[in-house]
């Protein structure tokens, strides 16, 4: 991963200066699009961090409605397979957080094929079988009570992490994800047992400080941002850098030694009841212009010819140039099976209360 980094950047930024030509969808696509005048989406994504998007879209495309439904990375999907299973399918495009469960549903044939003519700016780790597609670069970080704890005091390494949680004086007062409540976390931890040695160390010191689990960021974030705890690892910190713009008392930092970097991915459903409206809006959504809405909000990204809020280049620069994104490949497998799931859970929650 370290080394497809290395070259992502100039990779990213040959394919854009070939392809980074202004969005112009095809206008027999705009008109079926307008002609269906709605699109569904099953998103895990706040509206506050999407409202920019579809002001953007709509504002370009006056005619096309969009009925945007929150429902978390969990109820993305099972909405997706209990509509299919009942042949009542309601939505036409998926924007989530959880990067495996959308490859798994790519994989077990729930959502629809279609090549975006944005395909060749995007690097080629930010696509999954011309199906599933990244929209944004976010960090993985942690948050921290500025009162509670110096800057200097933030641990910036796993290892430094790890002796952190040991101390007495934060002993209950530590948050991460929970796995088996929220799709992303699920995928962060994961990817973190894959990608670090030092992993299950980091789960049981957590475990041994009393730590604290969380279905979501945002709860994550109140209780920082109250006091009740210290800090919070391994959250999306493309939402902690929003949120300290507000919250005085709210710190966030990455690890110097190593930063993974998800995606909120989108694709279009089999058997959606608006495809062209969907395949517009996934068009609208790689594009320059609609990165940028994107980005506006506080979510980096992976385009580099993007100059609102971060992107590729500048949120790499940011974490220190150590950035790993999470590839949208097959590996993203391995945890969706359900004997595999089990055994990882289990062992989480053995490590966590050892």
């Amino acid at each position: 991963m370290s080394l497809l980094f290395r070259k992502l950047s100039i990779a990213a930024t040959i394919a854009i200066g070939i392809n980074g030509t202004a969005f112009a969808a095809s206008e027999d696509l705009i008109a079926a699009a307008k002609k269906e005048g709605v699109i569904a989406v099953y998103a895990a994504t706040d509206l506050s961090q999407a409202q920019a998007l579809l002001d953007a879209f709509t504002k370009k495309y006056p005619g096309i409605r969009i009925d945007y439904n929150d429902i978390g990375t969990n109820g993305v999907y099972n909405r997706i397979i209990s509509e299919a299973a009942a042949g009542q399918v309601g939505g036409d495009l998926v924007w989530t957080s959880a990067m495996d469960q959308t490859v798994k549903l790519a994989a077990d044939g729930y959502l629809a094929s279609y090549a975006s003519t944005e395909i060749g700016a995007l690097p080629s780790w930010a696509v999954y079988d011309k199906t599933v597609y990244a929209t944004t670069l976010e960090p993985i970080g942690m948050i921290y009570n500025k009162i509670a704890l110096k800057e200097s005091d933030v641990p910036r390494t796993r290892a430094a992490l790890i002796e952190f949680l040991g101390k007495q004086d934060v002993a209950g007062k530590v948050a991460t994800f929970d796995p088996e409540k929220s799709g992303v976390g699920f995928m962060i931890q994961t990817n973190d047992s894959k990608q670090r040695n030092d992993y299950w160390d980091l789960v049981t010191a957590f475990g041994t400080a009393k730590g604290k689990t969380y279905s979501s960021t945002g709860s994550m974030r109140e209780t920082v941002v109250s006091g009740e705890n210290v800090i919070a690892f391994n959250l999306i910190g493309s939402y902690a850098l929003d949120w300290v713009k507000s919250a005085s008392n709210l710190g966030v930092a990455f690890g110097s030694d190593y930063t993974p970097a998800f995606s909120r991915v989108a694709a279009v459903i089999k058997n959606a009841p608006h495809p062209n409206a969907a395949q517009l809006f996934l068009d609208f959504m790689l594009s320059q212009e609609g990165q940028n809405a994107i980005a506006s909000k506080g979510m980096p990204s992976l385009r580099t010819d993007v100059d609102q809020g971060y992107n590729l280049n500048t949120i790499n620069a940011l974490v220190g140039g150590n950035l790993k994104p999470i590839a949208l490949d097959d590996s993203r497998l391995e945890f969706m099976d359900p004997a595999k799931r089990l055994d990882f859970l289990k062992k989480w929650r053995g490590s966590v209360k050892s």
